[in-house]
């Protein structure tokens, strides 16, 4: 670990941004062993979340002891996943990311692409191998759904990780109170205006789970992927 950054790292640790750890999946960074760290806080409160521990409370980890964590698991996993809560929120992460890379592992990060100046410079730096972009709604219901007005820096986001290399996917996590056929055909619309040409990811909202919102349970199936309309594949994710 470069003693520099190690000392920083070190300085702001009482800050504790992380909530907990997943130790290890198969599930969240394709073709990958990983790790995944989850950030304490959010700009969004998705009624549908089911991490409001992790959105609402306070993080119990440094990032010294997730570096500490990450060098016991050196030449064991291929990556780590920066999830939340929203990790680009933390005006470090560029520092702890570099100390990951340092480790030898890949960095991929989950987003809501609220902050695109910070996306940018992360892929800019070659900091960061893979993102998931959360594509929370169409316009007209984005305040609804995310409680934020945060539209425009989600497609500032989306046009810029088209323009890169990186790979990325967008996905969307669909519950029937929410999100309708229709929107999932104008979302698919969005994504086409802005040539996006990857796989489109509906998750579905898992029923009987703690949300931020209390929730009521979403009725199955009632996406048709045989009515929607687009080049783009749309795969349903669980």
């Amino acid at each position: 670990m470069n003693t520099n950054n190690a000392h920083n790292l070190k300085n702001r640790d009482a800050v504790r941004p992380i909530y907990s750890i997943t130790p290890f999946t198969l599930l969240d960074y394709p073709d990958k062993t990983a790790c995944i760290l989850w950030f304490a806080g959010c700009n969004m409160r998705c009624s549908y979340c089911y991490n409001p521990d992790i959105v609402l409370g306070k993080g119990k980890l440094s990032f010294e002891d997730a570096l500490k964590f990450l060098n016991t698991r050196k030449n064991l996993l291929d990556g780590v996943v920066l999830s939340g809560g929203e990790c680009t929120l933390n005006p470090k992460i560029k520092s702890l990311i570099k100390e990951i890379k340092n480790i030898g592992m890949d960095v991929k990060i989950d987003t809501n692409g609220s902050r695109p100046n910070v996306l940018k410079q992360l892929i800019n730096e070659n900091l960061i191998n893979y993102v998931s972009l959360d594509f929370k709604a169409v316009e007209k219901k984005y305040y609804e759904i995310t409680k934020s007005k945060l539209f425009n820096q989600f497609k500032k986001s989306l046009t810029f990780l088209i323009q890169s290399t990186i790979p990325f996917e967008v996905r969307t996590t669909i519950h029937s109170d929410l999100i309708t056929q229709e929107d999932i055909q104008q979302m698919l619309l969005i994504l086409e205006d802005a040539h996006y040409s990857g796989k489109y990811y509906l998750q579905n909202y898992v029923n009987n789970t703690t949300t931020l919102g209390n929730t009521n349970n979403s009725k199955s199936k009632f996406i048709d992927l045989g009515l929607l309309h687009s080049k783009i594949q749309v795969i349903i994710r669980n």
